[in-house]
């Protein structure tokens, strides 16, 4: 994939401002993940381009996030989610960039799939959110809100597209890059992630049906729980095994393809 590619496809898009992405913008939905060789994504998105919109701000269409993850000291919510347990949380600092916007970010899955997001918006650098957040951390994480510590960051890029005929976010993640705040780091510039966003089932998508297309199936995929086990050392990785395994399948891909 050349530098600058994805960049030259947007440019076919419609753009959608912030303002028109209101109906879409779901704090509880479902989210079906894809992952899948970045290498495809060229392609997906020319097929998608006469469908959807593509999220605009100031003429960029591309944007970089970075997420801080925290954990209490037994990495109570890393193991929830190797485990599968439902209603299972995440906590996380996420900064837009592009702007500086900054949230402390609880999201919750229920034991019907749905996923939730409460959010607290914040000053940009300051990472004593968790001590100035105790209530609102109180109210949606069992135990102690205080033992929280940061564990990892997370960088990647994203494209958002909506469909707001059908009420549908998708989000397009690629680029991805872990660091655990002690120096050990790693990165998947081969990997691409697509999540689609809806109040409903997903197989009348047009998104789902080109990705249908192109042979790319729906797994669960935690960027924090993948980001853990490689550089974190945490226990009970081999449950995350078949994930490594497709992760190296969609590695292997990418190579084949000349992407390297």
């Amino acid at each position: 994939m050349e530098s600058g590619e994805i960049a030259n496809i947007l440019q076919g898009f419609e753009p959608v401002g912030l303002d028109s992405m209101t109906e879409v913008r779901y704090m509880n939905r479902v989210d079906t993940k894809y992952v899948f060789s970045v290498s495809k994504l060229p392609l997906l998105l020319r097929n998608v381009c006469p469908l959807y919109r593509v999220l605009d701000i100031d003429r960029q269409r591309e944007f970089r996030y970075k997420t801080v993850y925290f954990d209490t000291p037994e990495h109570l919510f890393y193991n929830q989610h190797v485990t599968g347990k439902l209603n299972r949380s995440k906590v996380r600092i996420r900064t837009y960039e592009t702007n500086g916007l900054t949230f402390l970010e609880v999201k919750q899955k229920s034991n019907k799939g749905r996923t939730s997001k409460s959010r607290l918006e914040k000053e940009p650098g300051d990472m004593n959110h968790i001590q100035q957040s105790r209530e609102f951390l109180t109210e949606l994480v069992a135990g102690d809100a205080t033992s929280l510590r940061a564990v990892i960051n997370t960088g990647f890029s994203r494209i958002t597209l909506v469909n707001l005929h059908k009420a549908e976010r998708i989000t397009i993640d690629y680029d991805i890059s872990w660091n655990n705040l002690k120096g050990d780091c790693a990165e998947m510039p081969y990997l691409a992630i697509a999540e689609i966003k809806s109040e409903k089932s997903t197989s009348l998508s047009p998104f789902f049906q080109q990705l249908k297309h192109l042979g790319i199936r729906s797994t669960g995929f935690s960027k924090y729980a993948i980001g853990m086990a490689l550089i974190n050392g945490v226990p009970k990785q081999n449950i995350l095994k078949q994930k490594f395994l497709l992760l190296n399948r969609i590695r292997d891909e990418f190579l084949r393809n000349g992407s390297a």
